[in-house]
């Protein structure tokens, strides 16, 4: 399977693992899954970071690429057609970083994990944490 893996989501894998069924713990350990981590997820944590809505141990620059290395994430670039995809989609929510986690599952074939109930109104495969 492939994951594109929300901003909440990956974080909580980090330090809160428990927050996920033991079945989907299991199936993203797996060897054979791919998991993402889009670059708007990236922005959201630094940008987060910065005005101190989200304390983390170190900056933004060393935990990210760290973590990601550590929990086998692949990064996934924004493309112009992934912006105009998200642009294009209904407004049933308003989170710029959200809608482009929407168009680029939709247009790369992934699995949206995310507990983001709102996004359950987009036509797109998703997986939620229980």
């Amino acid at each position: 399977m492939k994951f594109l893996i929300d901003t909440h989501c990956w974080l909580w894998l980090l330090t809160e693992p428990k927050r996920f069924r033991i079945d989907l713990v299991h199936t993203l350990r797996n060897p054979s899954t791919q998991r993402f981590l889009s670059a708007a997820s990236v922005w959201e944590i630094a940008v987060k970071h910065s005005i101190g809505k989200l304390p983390l141990p170190e900056p933004p620059s060393t935990y990210i690429p760290e973590r990601m290395r550590l929990s086998k994430v692949e990064g996934l670039a924004i493309t112009p057609a992934h912006a105009l995809a998200a642009a294009a989609l209904p407004p049933h929510h308003r989170d710029p970083f959200d809608r482009i986690l929407v168009a680029q599952a939709q247009m790369e074939g992934l699995v949206l994990l995310t507990a983001d109930r709102i996004l359950k109104r987009y036509e797109v495969e998703q997986i939620g944490p229980r």
